[in-house]
Protein backbone atom coordinates (compact mmCIF):
# COMPACT_ATOMS: atom_id res chain seq x y z
CA UNK A 1 0.00 0.00 0.00
CA UNK A 2 2.79 2.57 1.10
CA UNK A 3 4.19 2.02 -2.84
CA UNK A 4 0.60 1.95 -4.62
CA UNK A 5 0.38 5.40 -2.32
CA UNK A 6 3.77 6.76 -3.08
CA UNK A 7 2.28 9.00 -6.29
CA UNK A 8 6.31 9.98 -7.66
CA UNK A 9 6.03 7.03 -9.02
CA UNK A 10 4.15 5.10 -11.93
CA UNK A 11 1.43 6.59 -14.67
CA UNK A 12 0.32 9.51 -13.15
CA UNK A 13 -2.94 8.96 -15.00
CA UNK A 14 -3.26 5.76 -13.51
CA UNK A 15 -3.01 7.63 -9.68
CA UNK A 16 -5.89 10.01 -10.90
CA UNK A 17 -7.96 7.50 -12.46
CA UNK A 18 -7.22 5.35 -9.41
CA UNK A 19 -8.54 8.47 -7.16
CA UNK A 20 -10.95 10.55 -9.09
CA UNK A 21 -13.10 7.68 -10.19
CA UNK A 22 -13.94 6.51 -6.96
CA UNK A 23 -14.18 9.61 -5.60
CA UNK A 24 -16.62 11.28 -8.75
CA UNK A 25 -18.95 8.28 -7.62
CA UNK A 26 -17.99 9.21 -3.85
CA UNK A 27 -19.11 13.07 -5.01
CA UNK A 28 -22.59 11.51 -6.89
CA UNK A 29 -23.09 9.40 -3.56
CA UNK A 30 -22.63 12.64 -1.74
CA UNK A 31 -24.79 15.05 -3.40
CA UNK A 32 -27.79 12.10 -3.46
CA UNK A 33 -28.15 13.48 0.45
CA UNK A 34 -29.65 16.70 -0.51
CA UNK A 35 -30.83 15.39 -3.94
CA UNK A 36 -32.74 12.70 -2.47
CA UNK A 37 -34.51 14.99 -0.02
CA UNK A 38 -35.61 17.49 -3.06
CA UNK A 39 -36.79 14.71 -5.06
CA UNK A 40 -39.05 12.99 -2.44
CA UNK A 41 -40.31 16.32 -1.19
CA UNK A 42 -41.07 17.84 -4.76
CA UNK A 43 -43.30 14.54 -4.81
CA UNK A 44 -45.43 15.30 -1.69
CA UNK A 45 -48.75 15.45 -2.12
CA UNK A 46 -50.74 18.81 -2.76
CA UNK A 47 -47.98 21.48 -1.50
CA UNK A 48 -44.56 19.71 -3.10
CA UNK A 49 -44.00 23.43 -5.10
CA UNK A 50 -44.26 25.06 -1.89
CA UNK A 51 -42.62 22.63 0.32
CA UNK A 52 -39.44 22.55 -2.22
CA UNK A 53 -39.01 26.17 -2.41
CA UNK A 54 -38.97 25.96 1.34
CA UNK A 55 -36.11 23.44 0.63
CA UNK A 56 -34.63 26.03 -1.17
CA UNK A 57 -34.60 29.03 0.68
CA UNK A 58 -32.99 27.10 3.47
CA UNK A 59 -30.47 25.47 1.40
CA UNK A 60 -27.95 28.56 1.40
CA UNK A 61 -27.69 27.82 5.55
CA UNK A 62 -26.99 24.03 4.74
CA UNK A 63 -24.14 25.30 2.50
CA UNK A 64 -22.64 27.41 4.62
CA UNK A 65 -22.62 24.67 7.19
CA UNK A 66 -20.05 22.35 4.34
CA UNK A 67 -18.20 25.76 3.72
CA UNK A 68 -16.76 25.48 7.38
CA UNK A 69 -16.23 21.47 6.58
CA UNK A 70 -14.21 22.47 3.44
CA UNK A 71 -12.21 25.22 5.61
CA UNK A 72 -10.77 22.46 7.51
CA UNK A 73 -10.59 19.52 5.30
CA UNK A 74 -9.56 21.16 2.13
CA UNK A 75 -6.85 23.12 4.31
CA UNK A 76 -5.76 19.90 6.30
CA UNK A 77 -5.47 17.48 3.50
CA UNK A 78 -3.30 19.60 0.77
CA UNK A 79 -0.86 20.20 4.27
CA UNK A 80 -1.16 16.35 5.04
CA UNK A 81 -0.37 15.37 1.79
CA UNK A 82 2.85 17.57 1.16
CA UNK A 83 4.04 16.34 4.54
CA UNK A 84 3.72 12.80 3.89
CA UNK A 85 5.53 13.58 0.34
CA UNK A 86 8.32 14.75 2.44
CA UNK A 87 8.37 11.82 5.10
CA UNK A 88 7.75 13.97 7.69
CA UNK A 89 4.90 11.51 9.32
CA UNK A 90 5.41 13.56 12.52
CA UNK A 91 3.54 16.21 11.68
CA UNK A 92 1.07 14.91 9.41
CA UNK A 93 -0.19 13.28 12.62
CA UNK A 94 -0.56 16.65 14.33
CA UNK A 95 -2.11 18.09 10.73
CA UNK A 96 -4.89 15.51 11.33
CA UNK A 97 -5.16 15.70 15.05
CA UNK A 98 -5.88 19.36 14.77
CA UNK A 99 -8.02 19.31 11.87
CA UNK A 100 -10.33 17.09 13.73
CA UNK A 101 -10.57 19.57 17.00
CA UNK A 102 -11.17 22.23 15.07
CA UNK A 103 -14.17 20.40 13.25
CA UNK A 104 -15.35 19.86 16.34
CA UNK A 105 -15.26 23.16 17.75
CA UNK A 106 -16.75 24.92 14.67
CA UNK A 107 -19.32 22.61 14.50
CA UNK A 108 -20.65 23.21 18.10
CA UNK A 109 -20.37 26.80 17.37
CA UNK A 110 -22.34 27.25 13.83
CA UNK A 111 -24.90 24.89 15.32
CA UNK A 112 -25.86 27.82 18.31
CA UNK A 113 -25.12 30.58 16.47
CA UNK A 114 -27.51 29.53 13.35
CA UNK A 115 -30.53 28.53 15.92
CA UNK A 116 -30.14 31.96 17.78
CA UNK A 117 -30.85 33.68 13.90
CA UNK A 118 -32.37 31.58 11.84
CA UNK A 119 -35.58 32.98 11.70
CA UNK A 120 -34.42 36.51 10.94
CA UNK A 121 -32.41 34.94 8.30
CA UNK A 122 -34.61 32.59 6.81
CA UNK A 123 -36.66 36.06 6.55
CA UNK A 124 -33.95 37.79 4.99
CA UNK A 125 -33.13 34.62 2.52
CA UNK A 126 -36.56 35.33 0.72
CA UNK A 127 -39.27 32.70 2.67
CA UNK A 128 -42.57 34.20 2.12
CA UNK A 129 -45.56 33.46 4.85
CA UNK A 130 -46.44 30.74 3.07
CA UNK A 131 -42.57 29.17 2.69
CA UNK A 132 -41.39 30.03 5.80
CA UNK A 133 -43.02 26.75 7.89
CA UNK A 134 -41.65 24.38 5.66
CA UNK A 135 -37.63 26.12 5.81
CA UNK A 136 -38.08 26.24 9.43
CA UNK A 137 -39.18 22.55 9.70
CA UNK A 138 -36.50 21.75 8.19
CA UNK A 139 -33.30 23.79 8.93
CA UNK A 140 -34.50 22.73 12.65
CA UNK A 141 -33.58 19.53 12.73
CA UNK A 142 -30.78 19.99 10.28
CA UNK A 143 -28.74 21.74 12.25
CA UNK A 144 -28.92 19.06 15.01
CA UNK A 145 -26.53 17.03 12.78
CA UNK A 146 -24.43 20.11 11.93
CA UNK A 147 -20.97 18.26 13.75
CA UNK A 148 -22.14 15.38 11.96
CA UNK A 149 -21.73 16.92 8.58
CA UNK A 150 -18.56 18.52 9.16
CA UNK A 151 -16.48 15.42 10.74
CA UNK A 152 -18.09 13.16 7.95
CA UNK A 153 -16.71 15.66 4.96
CA UNK A 154 -14.17 16.92 7.00
CA UNK A 155 -12.19 14.10 7.91
CA UNK A 156 -13.02 12.39 4.49
CA UNK A 157 -10.48 14.02 2.48
CA UNK A 158 -7.59 12.79 5.20
CA UNK A 159 -8.67 9.32 3.87
CA UNK A 160 -8.54 10.30 -0.05
CA UNK A 161 -5.23 12.08 0.72
CA UNK A 162 -3.44 8.78 2.19
CA UNK A 163 -5.30 7.08 -1.39
CA UNK A 164 -7.83 5.33 0.08
CA UNK A 165 -10.37 6.29 -2.37
CA UNK A 166 -12.77 3.77 -1.92
CA UNK A 167 -12.76 3.93 1.66
CA UNK A 168 -13.48 7.64 1.35
CA UNK A 169 -16.45 6.77 -1.42
CA UNK A 170 -17.53 4.05 1.36
CA UNK A 171 -18.24 7.09 3.52
CA UNK A 172 -20.68 9.25 1.51
CA UNK A 173 -22.20 6.12 0.40
CA UNK A 174 -23.36 4.73 3.64
CA UNK A 175 -24.85 8.16 4.26
CA UNK A 176 -26.77 8.21 0.94
CA UNK A 177 -27.79 4.75 1.26
CA UNK A 178 -29.04 5.43 4.17
CA UNK A 179 -30.87 8.27 3.04
CA UNK A 180 -32.23 6.69 0.42
CA UNK A 181 -34.54 4.24 2.65
CA UNK A 182 -35.04 6.09 5.65
CA UNK A 183 -36.75 9.75 3.20
CA UNK A 184 -39.35 7.58 1.37
CA UNK A 185 -40.07 6.01 5.13
CA UNK A 186 -40.23 9.46 7.17
CA UNK A 187 -41.48 11.76 4.75
CA UNK A 188 -44.09 9.18 3.66
CA UNK A 189 -45.18 6.20 5.67
CA UNK A 190 -44.85 8.51 8.80
CA UNK A 191 -45.98 11.77 7.30
CA UNK A 192 -43.30 13.74 8.74
CA UNK A 193 -43.05 15.65 5.34
CA UNK A 194 -39.71 17.97 5.33
CA UNK A 195 -39.03 17.29 9.18
CA UNK A 196 -38.45 13.77 7.91
CA UNK A 197 -36.55 14.31 5.16
CA UNK A 198 -33.64 16.53 7.62
CA UNK A 199 -33.84 13.79 9.89
CA UNK A 200 -33.24 10.83 7.86
CA UNK A 201 -30.08 13.50 6.57
CA UNK A 202 -29.36 13.95 9.97
CA UNK A 203 -29.39 10.09 10.74
CA UNK A 204 -27.53 9.29 7.36
CA UNK A 205 -24.46 11.92 8.06
CA UNK A 206 -24.36 10.40 11.67
CA UNK A 207 -23.92 7.07 10.20
CA UNK A 208 -21.22 8.18 7.96
CA UNK A 209 -19.29 10.24 10.29
CA UNK A 210 -18.64 6.64 12.52
CA UNK A 211 -17.47 5.37 9.79
CA UNK A 212 -15.02 7.68 8.74
CA UNK A 213 -13.60 8.18 12.66
CA UNK A 214 -13.45 3.97 12.58
CA UNK A 215 -11.04 4.00 9.68
CA UNK A 216 -8.82 6.79 10.85
CA UNK A 217 -8.43 5.62 13.83
CA UNK A 218 -7.83 1.74 12.90
CA UNK A 219 -4.98 -0.38 11.67
CA UNK A 220 -5.81 0.10 8.18
CA UNK A 221 -5.01 3.68 7.86
CA UNK A 222 -1.53 4.81 6.91
CA UNK A 223 -1.31 7.38 9.19
CA UNK A 224 -4.05 7.09 12.34
CA UNK A 225 -6.22 10.28 14.11
CA UNK A 226 -4.16 9.54 17.51
CA UNK A 227 -5.33 11.44 20.84
CA UNK A 228 -1.54 12.44 21.59
CA UNK A 229 -1.32 14.95 18.03
CA UNK A 230 -4.91 16.73 18.77
CA UNK A 231 -3.48 19.56 21.43
CA UNK A 232 -4.13 22.56 18.81
CA UNK A 233 -1.18 24.58 18.02
CA UNK A 234 -1.90 28.51 16.82
CA UNK A 235 1.06 27.83 13.51
CA UNK A 236 -0.86 25.09 12.21
CA UNK A 237 -4.35 25.70 12.88
CA UNK A 238 -3.14 28.85 11.10
CA UNK A 239 -1.41 26.90 8.10
CA UNK A 240 -4.53 25.07 8.15
CA UNK A 241 -7.55 27.88 7.72
CA UNK A 242 -5.56 29.28 5.79
CA UNK A 243 -5.00 27.63 2.97
CA UNK A 244 -8.59 26.17 3.38
CA UNK A 245 -10.22 29.91 3.12
CA UNK A 246 -9.45 28.83 -0.87
CA UNK A 247 -12.43 25.99 -0.31
CA UNK A 248 -13.89 27.34 2.01
CA UNK A 249 -14.32 30.69 0.00
CA UNK A 250 -15.60 28.80 -2.73
CA UNK A 251 -18.29 27.37 -1.14
CA UNK A 252 -19.19 29.74 1.25
CA UNK A 253 -19.59 31.90 -1.89
CA UNK A 254 -21.71 29.44 -3.19
CA UNK A 255 -23.96 29.99 -0.38
CA UNK A 256 -23.30 33.78 -0.35
CA UNK A 257 -24.68 33.78 -4.19
CA UNK A 258 -27.68 31.49 -3.49
CA UNK A 259 -28.77 34.10 -0.81
CA UNK A 260 -28.57 36.76 -3.15
CA UNK A 261 -30.23 34.43 -5.56
CA UNK A 262 -32.92 34.15 -3.42
CA UNK A 263 -33.60 37.89 -2.22
CA UNK A 264 -33.41 38.79 -5.67
CA UNK A 265 -35.82 36.36 -7.39
CA UNK A 266 -38.07 37.42 -4.34
CA UNK A 267 -38.18 40.82 -5.35
CA UNK A 268 -38.49 40.29 -8.69
CA UNK A 269 -39.97 36.97 -9.69
CA UNK A 270 -41.81 35.77 -6.42
CA UNK A 271 -41.99 31.93 -4.98
CA UNK A 272 -41.93 30.35 -8.27
CA UNK A 273 -38.95 31.92 -9.54
CA UNK A 274 -36.87 30.25 -5.96
CA UNK A 275 -38.47 26.70 -6.92
CA UNK A 276 -37.13 26.73 -10.17
CA UNK A 277 -33.58 28.10 -9.05
CA UNK A 278 -33.86 25.02 -6.38
CA UNK A 279 -33.84 22.43 -9.19
CA UNK A 280 -31.10 24.48 -11.10
CA UNK A 281 -29.19 24.28 -8.16
CA UNK A 282 -29.83 20.50 -8.38
CA UNK A 283 -28.69 19.88 -11.86
CA UNK A 284 -25.48 21.81 -11.10
CA UNK A 285 -24.96 19.82 -8.51
CA UNK A 286 -25.07 16.71 -10.35
CA UNK A 287 -23.53 18.40 -13.25
CA UNK A 288 -20.28 19.33 -10.89
CA UNK A 289 -19.96 15.91 -9.24
CA UNK A 290 -17.17 14.80 -12.01
CA UNK A 291 -15.89 18.36 -12.17
CA UNK A 292 -15.11 18.12 -8.54
CA UNK A 293 -13.99 14.48 -8.61
CA UNK A 294 -11.54 14.94 -10.89
CA UNK A 295 -9.95 18.38 -9.32
CA UNK A 296 -10.33 16.14 -6.06
CA UNK A 297 -8.32 13.19 -7.87
CA UNK A 298 -5.68 15.04 -8.69
CA UNK A 299 -5.17 17.36 -5.70
CA UNK A 300 -3.22 14.63 -3.79
CA UNK A 301 -1.59 13.99 -6.81
CA UNK A 302 -0.11 16.96 -7.46
CA UNK A 303 0.33 18.30 -3.32
CA UNK A 304 2.61 14.63 -3.12
CA UNK A 305 4.56 15.45 -6.29
CA UNK A 306 5.32 18.80 -5.21
CA UNK A 307 6.70 18.16 -1.84
CA UNK A 308 8.87 15.43 -3.31
CA UNK A 309 10.10 18.00 -5.85
CA UNK A 310 9.13 16.23 -9.08
CA UNK A 311 7.94 19.41 -10.97
CA UNK A 312 7.58 17.81 -14.26
CA UNK A 313 5.00 15.23 -12.83
CA UNK A 314 3.27 18.01 -11.75
CA UNK A 315 3.21 19.65 -14.48
CA UNK A 316 1.62 17.01 -16.03
CA UNK A 317 -1.08 16.38 -13.70
CA UNK A 318 -1.89 19.88 -14.15
CA UNK A 319 -2.54 19.05 -18.45
CA UNK A 320 -4.03 16.12 -17.90
CA UNK A 321 -6.59 18.06 -15.03
CA UNK A 322 -7.26 20.89 -17.74
CA UNK A 323 -8.31 18.43 -20.63
CA UNK A 324 -10.52 16.15 -18.84
CA UNK A 325 -12.59 19.05 -17.63
CA UNK A 326 -12.69 20.46 -20.45
CA UNK A 327 -13.88 17.69 -22.50
CA UNK A 328 -16.72 16.87 -20.11
CA UNK A 329 -17.81 20.23 -19.14
CA UNK A 330 -18.53 20.80 -22.96
CA UNK A 331 -20.39 17.46 -23.05
CA UNK A 332 -22.57 18.49 -19.87
CA UNK A 333 -23.64 21.79 -21.31
CA UNK A 334 -24.86 19.83 -24.34
CA UNK A 335 -26.95 17.85 -22.69
CA UNK A 336 -28.26 20.83 -20.32
CA UNK A 337 -28.89 22.29 -23.55
CA UNK A 338 -30.74 19.20 -25.45
CA UNK A 339 -32.64 17.78 -23.03
CA UNK A 340 -33.14 20.06 -19.94
CA UNK A 341 -37.03 18.56 -19.40
CA UNK A 342 -35.55 15.50 -18.29
CA UNK A 343 -33.71 16.93 -15.56
CA UNK A 344 -36.29 19.20 -14.47
CA UNK A 345 -39.11 16.54 -14.20
CA UNK A 346 -37.19 14.48 -12.08
CA UNK A 347 -37.54 16.96 -9.17
CA UNK A 348 -41.04 18.55 -10.07
CA UNK A 349 -43.77 17.97 -12.59
CA UNK A 350 -45.70 21.16 -12.27
CA UNK A 351 -47.15 22.43 -15.50
CA UNK A 352 -46.66 26.21 -14.54
CA UNK A 353 -43.15 25.67 -13.32
CA UNK A 354 -41.55 23.05 -16.03
CA UNK A 355 -41.31 25.83 -18.77
CA UNK A 356 -40.19 28.52 -16.67
CA UNK A 357 -37.36 26.34 -15.30
CA UNK A 358 -36.18 25.16 -18.55
CA UNK A 359 -35.63 28.56 -20.05
CA UNK A 360 -34.07 29.34 -16.96
CA UNK A 361 -31.77 26.69 -17.54
CA UNK A 362 -30.81 27.70 -20.67
CA UNK A 363 -29.43 30.66 -19.76
CA UNK A 364 -27.77 29.63 -16.29
CA UNK A 365 -25.76 26.97 -18.65
CA UNK A 366 -24.67 28.88 -21.03
CA UNK A 367 -21.02 28.37 -22.15
CA UNK A 368 -20.32 26.20 -19.12
CA UNK A 369 -16.98 24.93 -20.26
CA UNK A 370 -15.75 27.57 -19.07
CA UNK A 371 -16.02 26.56 -15.90
CA UNK A 372 -13.38 23.90 -16.48
CA UNK A 373 -10.48 26.72 -16.24
CA UNK A 374 -11.79 28.25 -13.48
CA UNK A 375 -11.90 24.30 -11.59
CA UNK A 376 -8.40 23.63 -13.13
CA UNK A 377 -6.47 26.70 -11.87
CA UNK A 378 -8.35 26.34 -8.45
CA UNK A 379 -7.17 22.53 -8.13
CA UNK A 380 -3.42 23.71 -8.72
CA UNK A 381 -3.73 26.59 -6.70
CA UNK A 382 -5.20 24.83 -3.71
CA UNK A 383 -2.62 21.57 -4.38
CA UNK A 384 0.91 23.84 -3.91
CA UNK A 385 -0.31 25.70 -1.44
CA UNK A 386 -0.96 29.00 -2.87
CA UNK A 387 -3.87 29.69 -0.75
CA UNK A 388 -3.66 33.87 -1.40
CA UNK A 389 -4.15 33.13 -5.26
CA UNK A 390 -6.87 30.21 -4.27
CA UNK A 391 -8.71 32.67 -2.14
CA UNK A 392 -8.71 35.70 -4.83
CA UNK A 393 -10.25 33.85 -7.88
CA UNK A 394 -12.68 32.06 -5.08
CA UNK A 395 -13.98 35.75 -4.59
CA UNK A 396 -13.75 36.79 -8.13
CA UNK A 397 -16.10 34.57 -9.93
CA UNK A 398 -18.59 34.98 -6.94
CA UNK A 399 -18.47 37.76 -4.72
CA UNK A 400 -16.68 40.68 -6.95
CA UNK A 401 -19.08 38.94 -10.31
CA UNK A 402 -21.65 37.02 -9.99
CA UNK A 403 -23.12 39.47 -6.62
CA UNK A 404 -22.96 42.07 -8.38
CA UNK A 405 -24.47 41.64 -11.63
CA UNK A 406 -27.19 39.25 -9.59
CA UNK A 407 -28.27 42.80 -7.96
CA UNK A 408 -27.56 44.93 -10.90
CA UNK A 409 -29.26 42.94 -14.16
CA UNK A 410 -32.69 42.95 -13.05
CA UNK A 411 -33.11 46.18 -12.36
CA UNK A 412 -32.66 46.37 -16.06
CA UNK A 413 -36.09 46.73 -17.11
CA UNK A 414 -35.51 44.41 -20.35
CA UNK A 415 -33.75 41.86 -18.86
CA UNK A 416 -35.51 41.32 -14.84
CA UNK A 417 -35.77 38.27 -13.10
CA UNK A 418 -33.74 36.92 -16.01
CA UNK A 419 -31.00 38.97 -15.10
CA UNK A 420 -30.33 36.34 -11.92
CA UNK A 421 -29.86 33.19 -13.61
CA UNK A 422 -27.22 35.78 -16.43
CA UNK A 423 -25.10 36.83 -13.70
CA UNK A 424 -23.63 32.93 -13.77
CA UNK A 425 -22.54 32.46 -17.30
CA UNK A 426 -20.97 35.89 -17.28
CA UNK A 427 -18.80 35.13 -14.46
CA UNK A 428 -17.81 31.76 -15.74
CA UNK A 429 -16.27 33.31 -18.60
CA UNK A 430 -14.55 36.60 -16.93
CA UNK A 431 -13.31 34.46 -13.66
CA UNK A 432 -12.44 31.03 -15.47
CA UNK A 433 -10.55 32.37 -17.77
CA UNK A 434 -8.99 34.81 -15.27
CA UNK A 435 -8.40 32.60 -13.10
CA UNK A 436 -6.59 29.82 -15.58
CA UNK A 437 -3.98 32.52 -17.09
CA UNK A 438 -3.18 33.81 -13.50
CA UNK A 439 -2.21 29.48 -12.72
CA UNK A 440 -0.24 29.20 -15.72
CA UNK A 441 1.90 32.30 -16.34
CA UNK A 442 2.93 32.61 -12.26
CA UNK A 443 2.66 28.56 -11.66
CA UNK A 444 2.88 26.21 -14.57
CA UNK A 445 5.58 28.01 -16.61
CA UNK A 446 7.60 28.65 -13.20
CA UNK A 447 7.89 25.37 -12.14
CA UNK A 448 11.41 23.61 -13.28
CA UNK A 449 11.33 20.14 -14.65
Amino acid sequence: MAVQNDFSKGSILSHMARIALPMTLAQFVNILYNIIDRVFIGRIPDHATEALTGLGVAFPICTLAIAFANLVGMGGAPLFSIERGKGNEEEAKYILGNSFNLLVVIGVVFSVVMFLVKRPMLYLLGASKNIYGYADSYLTIYLCGTLFVMLSLGMNAFINAQGFANIGMMTVSIGAVCNLILDPIFIFEMKMGVQGAALATVISQFAAACWTLRFLTGKKATIRLDKNYLKLKTDRVKKILVLGLSGFTMSVTNSLVQMVCNINLAMYGGDMYIAAMTIINSVREVIHMPVSGVGNGAQPVMSFNYGAKEYGRVKQTIRYTAVILLVYTLFAWGMTMLFPNQFVIIFNKDAELLPLTVKSMHIYFFGFFFMAFQFTGQTTFQALGKSKQAIFFSMLRKVIIVVPLTFLLPMIPEIGVTGVFLAEPISNLIGGLACFITMYVTVYRKLEV
